[in-house]
């Protein structure tokens, strides 16, 4: 990735990038990725989605690539995992890229996925729902989700949680988009959300290419440079192959 503090110029010929953030926060957590990206010279857009139901969140995707006038690489955090599996079958789509996020197969929503966890695999504490929505506890919200971040700013995004819609984590996949599409996976070592183990197996089962990067749940925030550096990759593949 290029040392520079000013974006360069956008790079012909290579797709766009479209971040998709996961449950619980939104998009600006991606900052760090977005204008490592911005100075290599990507297109960038952040999808602010709201949430409620994986089907509007998937339209509010889907609408953000129509958009755009060129291929796209879609990546997906956490919860996000399962909108860029649904959404990734948008034709401008070229490629995946999961950072410790949800990969979900046809017929299987974030809910299943997360039914049976492993014995011993970590358990996230998460308030009882209230009018459809979930938030976890803000008490316990930096150590599970963001033990690598720094504490101020992981008090503020315990504070500042998006209400997470229970028809989010219970829509299904109708068609995964990873059948068909090429992927990458980014898998979280120190994850307590996402066990390490289950991120495996379903980069896995995608048939991602995998990398491994120390840091929590938000390692998208702890190593942007990193997750640029994979997302970055991505693109430089599908690019080379549609040239």
């Amino acid at each position: 990735m290029s040392t520079s503090s000013s974006p360069a110029q956008s790079i012909a010929g290579q797709p766009a990038i479209v971040l998709v953030h996961g449950g619980f926060v939104d998009g600006s957590g991606w900052e760090g990725v977005y204008h490592a990206l911005k100075i290599d010279g990507y297109d960038v857009i952040v999808v602010q989605n709201p949430t409620e139901s994986l089907a509007h969140d998937v339209a509010v995707t889907r609408a953000v690539i129509e958009a755009l006038d060129k291929p796209v690489i879609l990546v997906g955090h956490s919860y996000g995992g399962a909108v860029i599996t649904e959404a990734g079958n948008h034709p401008k789509v070229a490629g995946l890229v999961y950072v410790a996020a949800f990969t979900p197969d046809a017929g299987e929503s974030v809910t299943t996925l997360i039914a049976h966890p492993a014995l011993g695999a970590p358990v996230p504490s998460i308030d009882p729902a209230q009018e459809g929505y979930l938030l976890l506890d803000r008490t316990m919200f930096a150590q599970a989700f963001a033990a690598d971040v720094d504490p101020a700013k992981a008090a503020f995004m315990a504070d500042s949680q998006i209400p997470l819609g229970l028809a989010a984590l219970e829509g299904a996949i109708s068609a995964p988009s990873w059948k068909v599409k090429p992927s990458w996976y980014l898998v979280a070592t120190e994850d307590q959300m996402i066990p390490p183990d289950a991120q495996h197996f379903m980069a896995k089962r995608a048939g991602a290419r995998v990398r491994e990067l120390a840091g929590s749940h938000a390692i998208y925030m702890s190593q942007a440079s990193g997750v640029a550096e994979l997302i970055a990759s991505a693109a430089q593949t599908v690019g080379a192959s549609e040239n």
